[in-house]
């Protein structure tokens, strides 16, 4: 498929090529945000030729990789490196890694501000003085918004990204969400995915199937992935979120992420932020 584009509306554009698609916005000076989005645009048609190029090795565990050459995907790489010995692929960052490659031509004198959204993953620049309001959906299939981050320039934050079993992406836990703030993109991506894999529990309500009987090339492999949660006892679900609630706080001591919000059937916890320039992830979500 030959890469489209698409405006939206003043100001925001859409982007495709093959599985990328991308939301894109920036602020400033007019030429200097249509140089930007002219580079942007060309660096994104290369990406995903770059990609399939290494797509065999992306798909491999951490631990059985030998290195990568493409931009993108040494980001890929670098994002998940850090969860070794856990189990996770290159492409646990994918769409964060991509966001931040895009995002990179706008940090450019005359932008103020501007985002890449792949899919839920968000890279941002910021200029100094400049803010982003995020808002942020808990539940894939009950788009509300429930409530929003607002980002500051002097503030440690330039990558979002949300993982869960509702997702676009499979997922080896039960969360409906979880939401990660990350100085990238692609470290809120490998984040995300790792800590919604944590939020788990066994029970019968609960369904899984092996990842390659639902995608035959998937990273996964044949690991059980979720696939329905049905109504969780409430303890359940509280020990559900525990589980990732920790996780994210070993995350957030290794200085990985800035802060997180977990929802699982209308329960949540939280971790960070302990930046005062950041605002404590559930707090802010319930002020909505």
């Amino acid at each position: 498929m030959a890469p489209q584009r698409q405006l939206l509306c003043p100001g925001r554009e859409y982007w495709r090529h093959g599985p990328t698609e991308l939301v894109i916005e920036a602020w400033g000076e007019p030429a200097a945000v249509a140089e930007a989005k002219a580079a942007a645009w060309g660096r994104f048609q290369q990406v995903l030729g770059e990609l399939v190029a290494e797509l065999a090795a992306l798909r491999a565990p951490i631990s059985a990789m030998r290195g990568v050459n493409g931009r993108v995907a040494r980001r890929m790489l670098a994002a998940c490196a850090v969860y070794t010995p856990d189990f996770i692929t290159p492409m646990a960052a994918v769409a964060g890694s991509v966001a931040d490659e895009i995002i990179a031509c706008f940090a450019r004198p005359g932008i103020a501000r501007a985002f890449v959204n792949n899919g839920g993953d968000i890279a941002l620049h910021l200029a100094a003085g400049e803010s982003l309001k995020i808002g942020v959906v808990s539940h894939a299939y009950l788009p509300d918004v429930d409530g929003h981050v607002t980002l500051l320039a002097d503030g440690p934050v330039r990558g979002i990204a949300t993982s869960g079993w509702r997702g676009r992406s499979f997922s080896l836990g039960i969360a409906d969400s979880v939401t990660v703030l990350a100085a990238t993109a692609a470290a809120a991506d490998a984040a995300a995915t790792m800590i919604a894999n944590a939020v788990d529990v066994e029970h019968p309500a609960i369904r899984r199937m092996p990842a390659c009987d639902l995608k035959d090339d998937s990273d996964l492999g044949c690991r059980l992935v979720t696939v329905d949660v049905g109504p969780l006892p409430d303890r359940l679900v509280a020990s559900a979120l525990d589980r990732g609630a920790a996780k994210a706080e070993s995350m957030l001591a290794r200085g990985l992420i800035v802060g997180a919000a977990l929802a699982l059937q209308r329960q949540w916890r939280s971790a960070g932020c302990a930046d005062a320039r950041v605002p404590r992830m559930l707090a802010a979500l319930r002020a909505a």
